[in-house]
Formats: C-alpha cells, structure tokens, sequence
C-alpha cells in the first residue's frame, strides 16, 4: 500500500499523466482568466463563471474539476480632492481605470488525489494603439493537496509513513504571471503558472522530487466577419511543462449573432472537442464533450464540461471600455 500512494503521488506531482498536475479545461475560450491573470478586468465587464467537468465518465477515479471566478475592473466611480497649486482645487478621479481584480477557487479530484484551490490576481492595462490593449497580470495562488484516506484499505491503519501531512494535507503557495493583447479582432495571451516550483514538505528526503512543476500556455483567436450576424473564430492554445509533454488545441468556432456558438477542436493526444453556447441577456451557458481516441475510450462515455457566466455592464462598462475609461 506504501507503494501504491507514493506512485500515485508521483504521478500527480512529477507529471506522468500529461496535463493533470492542474486542471485541464476545454472551454477555456469563453473564461480565458482561468489560465491567465491578466485577463482580469480586461474586456470592462464584471463578471462570474462557473465551471463543472468529469472527465471519463464511467471510468473509476477519473479527474474531477469544480470552479468558480470572479473578475472586475475599477471604473472612475469615485472622484478624490487634490491641491494642484496654492488656492486651487481641483477633483480627480480616484482610479483611471487601468486596474483589474479577480479570483477563483477549484476542487479538483484525480484519483486518490485531492485538490482544492484559490488563486487572487492584479492586473493593469494600458493602450498601445487605437483599440488595441496590453495587459498585464500577477497573481498568488494556493494549492492543498490530500489523500483520500477513505479510499484506500489500509492493512495497518497506523502505519506510521501515512501518519504524516499526506493524511492531513499540504498546501503549496505559488504565484502566476500573465501577459494579454486584445483588441476588437483578435486576441494573444501568454502565462506561467507555478513560478516558485513550490515542493511538497512531508517530513522524508526521499520524496523531494514531489514539486509542481512550472505550465506555460500560449492562446490566440481571431475573428472573421462573414456577414452582418455571423462570425468565424478560429483559436490555438499551446500549454506545456517542465517536463516538456506539450498539449495543442486547435479550434474554429461559429458564432451567430453574440447569442449562439458553436465549436469543434482537435487536442492533441487525439481527443475530439464539440462546443456549443447561447447568451440569454447576461446570462451565458456552455457545454463541451470531448472525445479521445484512445483504448480508454472503450470504457468511458467521454468527457462532460458545463459552464454559466454572469456578466454585468454591458451597457455602461463595455462603453467605458472602448472610450479608454
């Protein structure tokens, strides 16, 4: 049994299971702040996505994921008094309306790993043509990872190797950058997460190489006019780790009229995505299923990703956007 959970524990940490040492999204196109702290506040709106996945389902202990983000901007709401020379007065805005404020929280379970996590981000904007901006993204993030104890039968339940912070958990700080450029065409993020490569503290030399490893993502789209209601968005993301075992999604999506989307992507690792989406008002719901051509999918009826955001400002904010705040 020592031998099973150290393996699972590699396996989680070191990455042997590409992809899985954080949580993979499919939809991440339509919440693109889950990868990339810069994105925070970038578009003006404020808004709230929520996020379901279960991955293989049918398949015993496959990857489960829960999230739910927030993320705002800071509006010239508010107006401050400042002395600019002796019996002058003048009022000022209090912001300018270059910050962005988000955070997320995840539960994410993969086999007798539990995972449960938050992450709060800054981010700052600017403009470097007419309807084009850069961002800028930092966050601290926080990761406690436990084994599920009620799933293993122990032949000795006081073993003393499980007596340790695995039973009871550790948690690894960490922190995440990101760069955003988006303009009313197209847009280019690059991120990294884990910077600090933070490693697992559980009281025995012999599991140092228990570290989350650095991810970098790459994403981009860009949008094509077909005619007055319709629109063609074709989208790469590039994601890969320390370990060098990169994932590339390629993806075109239609859209008609703001109000209804739908998508197909290729992964590689040969899984099939389909997309499909609808706003009604504010309110915007999701679904995903991927499929793998892999031998797992015999046992499996493939993976199910649900998402609904709720997002605020649109007559006002998005204004706000376009005229720089």
């Amino acid at each position: 049994m020592k031998r099973l959970v150290y393996i699972s524990l590699l396996l989680m940490f070191c990455g042997a299971a590409r992809g899985q040492q954080l949580p993979v999204y499919s939809q991440y196109l339509y919440n693109k702040f889950l990868i990339n702290p810069a994105v925070a506040g970038s578009d003006g709106y404020t808004s709230y996505n929520l996020t379901a996945r279960q991955q293989w389902v049918g398949y015993s202990d496959a990857p489960k994921t829960f999230s739910f983000s927030g993320q705002t901007r800071l509006l010239k709401r508010s107006y401050i008094l400042r002395q600019q020379s002796p019996g002058r007065q003048v009022y000022r805005p209090s912001t300018d309306g270059r910050v962005g404020i988000g955070a997320n929280v995840f539960s994410d379970r993969n086999g007798l790993i539990l995972r449960t996590g938050f992450q709060v981000s800054y981010s700052y904007h600017t403009w470097v043509a007419s309807a084009t901006q850069l961002s800028f993204g930092l966050a601290f993030t926080g990761t406690h990872y436990k084994i599920d104890e009620k799933s293993i039968d122990l032949e000795n339940p006081d073993d003393p190797w499980f007596n340790n912070d695995l039973r009871k958990g550790v948690f690894f700080p960490d922190a995440k950058f990101g760069i955003y450029l988006l303009s009313e065409d197209y847009t280019i993020g690059l991120s990294a997460d884990q910077l600090f490569e933070s490693a697992a503290k559980i009281g025995n030399p012999m599991y140092k190489e228990l570290v989350i490893k650095r991810h970098y993502y790459l994403f981009g789209s860009y949008i094509f006019d077909i005619n007055y209601l319709d629109d063609l968005e074709p989208s790469l993301l590039f994601a890969v780790s320390e370990q060098l075992t990169p994932q590339v999604d390629i993806g075109l999506t239609f859209i008609h009229d703001q109000q209804f989307w739908a998508g197909l992507s290729y992964r590689t690792g040969k899984t099939i995505i389909a997309t499909l989406g609808a706003k009604y008002e504010n309110l915007f719901f999701g679904y995903s299923f991927d499929f793998t051509m892999q031998e797992i999918q015999r046992v499996t009826y493939g993976t199910h990703e649900f998402t609904m955001a709720l997002k605020f400002g649109d007559n006002t904010r998005r204004y706000r956007w376009l005229d720089r705040y």
